[in-house]
């Protein structure tokens, strides 16, 4: 037989597994003289304990290592379904938006500063040369004979 462990808040519930009318409880060295089959552990500081319950010649004992706090919130298994099945669909719901949204945006062409032509690379001729800074030819060395190298 086995003890029933009930945890709400702080307050912890065992229930004896022995149907007896008189029933003896000791926790924690504590013993308590009682007609219940629940013993009911108020503001439980998440300590172990030792918790046995007796009914004429038969023993039951217990180790308690129940984790409370005081500020928790119980969900059931139907909300906790609830929020994961809500959390998933938020979730794929989001990425088919972004799916959608960026295969438009391939099609069209790209307006910014940045942007190169795709396909093939298309050679381009040689820039023009500025007359400024044209090459010296053997004819012409008097334009540039008045540069003399200056001596510093």
């Amino acid at each position: 037989k086995e003890f029933l462990v009930e945890i709400s808040g702080t307050t912890v519930t065992i229930t004896c597994p022995s149907t007896d009318d008189s029933i003896v409880w000791e926790s924690a060295g504590t013993k308590l003289t009682s007609n219940e089959r629940k013993h009911v552990i108020e503001n439980h500081d998440s300590s172990p304990a030792n918790v046995s319950c007796s009914a004429g010649d038969t023993k039951y004992e217990m180790y308690l290592n129940a984790r409370v706090c005081a500020n928790c919130e119980e969900l059931d298994a139907l909300a906790v379904t609830g929020i994961i099945t809500a959390d998933l669909l938020i979730t794929f719901g989001v990425l088919i938006l972004v799916y959608y949204f960026s295969k438009d945006r391939k099609g069209r062409a790209s307006t910014s500063a940045g942007g190169r032509p795709r396909g093939q690379k298309v050679q381009r001729p040689p820039p023009v040369p500025n007359p400024d800074y044209e090459p010296i030819r053997k004819g012409q060395r008097e334009v540039y004979a008045g540069l003399e190298p200056r001596g510093f």
